[in-house]
């Protein structure tokens, strides 16, 4: 989709596809400005629900000729929730579709093996756009650099604390932003991780994935606060999490002791950003100490499933791997 000129070049369909909202939205809004500048989309625009619509309508609604203005722009959301017969019916019309209608289909998730992404792909090369969310360690920077365009800066620590108290939700993140804009767009000072403690509220849920790594680091600290916010005994959901976390780092531990410095996703599979800290975590401890961990959480688990505080229990074992002795 190409904004730059004047007069653009749209595609007659696009896929937009993703969980992140509002980079979902911000390419809308974008398609729509594109449109806009081909004619008046007042009369030319039509938006469905895919989980009510029928294929029917949808193509009817692209085959109707745009009223004054060189393009009509056919919306449908929730295109992943459409039944089988009705995205075959939008299959069928891609073979073929007409050149006076932008169709935009916006799905959260849509398999890259259906027929309805291979349709709207054989469209162009630019027809599919990537909306999926970032990973957790590239949303604080990503935040960061969301402020200034609220009017604000903010430090690293303020955006680390806000995808805390806020969770992963693009669209929610811009929100506090706004918000956070009302009270000090134009300060010279960034905002701090202590005003967003005084500004946002708590909203999100904890995800395990960060206990599991504050125990990596052996922050203790982290480990005791994080605990609670995980849910009603969330021992025994960290209990597989945390033994393949060590039996990770005794991996990471053993390959850098040998000397062979093999990447760990080349061992174990799976992206490289997964285990970007684990050499360093693994050194954080020895190798006794880790398979030690290891030997205790079974005994750990024995204990729990016996009739011990469950709570208790997985806590003293955070205790002794975390705040034990360091190499």
């Amino acid at each position: 989709m190409d904004t730059s000129s004047k007069q653009p070049t749209l595609l007659p369909a696009y896929l937009i596809v993703g969980e992140d909202l509002l980079k979902q939205r911000r390419v809308v809004e974008r398609l729509r400005s594109s449109a806009a500048k081909l004619g008046d989309l007042e009369f030319n625009h039509d938006r469905f629900d895919g989980q009510s619509v029928t294929g029917a309508d949808v193509v009817a609604a692209c085959n109707t000729l745009p009223f004054m203005s060189d393009v009509r722009l056919v919306e449908v959301v929730q295109t992943d929730k459409m039944r089988k017969e009705d995205s075959e019916a939008l299959v069928e019309y891609l073979a073929c579709p007409s050149p006076s209608t932008v169709l935009a289909l916006i799905a959260e998730k849509l398999a890259k093996n259906t027929r309805l992404y291979k349709a709207v792909a054989a469209v162009g090369k630019t027809a599919v756009i990537d909306c999926a969310p970032m990973k957790s360690y590239e949303l604080a920077r990503a935040v960061r650099s969301m402020a200034p365009a609220h009017g604000f800066t903010m430090t690293a620590a303020a955006a680390d604390k806000l995808v805390e108290f806020v969770g992963a939700d693009t669209v929610r993140i811009d929100s506090e932003l706004k918000k956070i804009a009302l009270s000090c767009a134009g300060a010279a000072a960034p905002v701090t991780d202590r005003d967003i403690e005084s500004m946002v509220a708590r909203t999100s849920e904890l995800a395990p994935w960060s206990f599991v790594d504050a125990l990596a680091r052996r922050d203790l600290a982290a480990c005791v606060n994080m605990y609670p916010r995980l849910g009603r005994n969330p021992g025994y959901g960290l209990l597989a999490l945390c033994a393949t976390r060590v039996r990770e780092l005794i991996l990471a531990k053993t390959i850098e002791q040998r000397g062979d410095f093999v990447p760990l996703e080349r061992v174990l599979g799976g992206p490289s950003w997964r285990y970007k800290n684990h050499v360093s975590d693994a050194r954080r401890f020895s190798l006794a100490e880790l398979e030690g961990a290891l030997v205790l959480l079974r005994d750990t688990e024995r204990l729990m499933k016996s009739g011990a505080d469950p709570d208790r229990a997985f806590m003293d074992w955070v205790v002794a791997v975390a705040g034990g002795r360091r190499p």
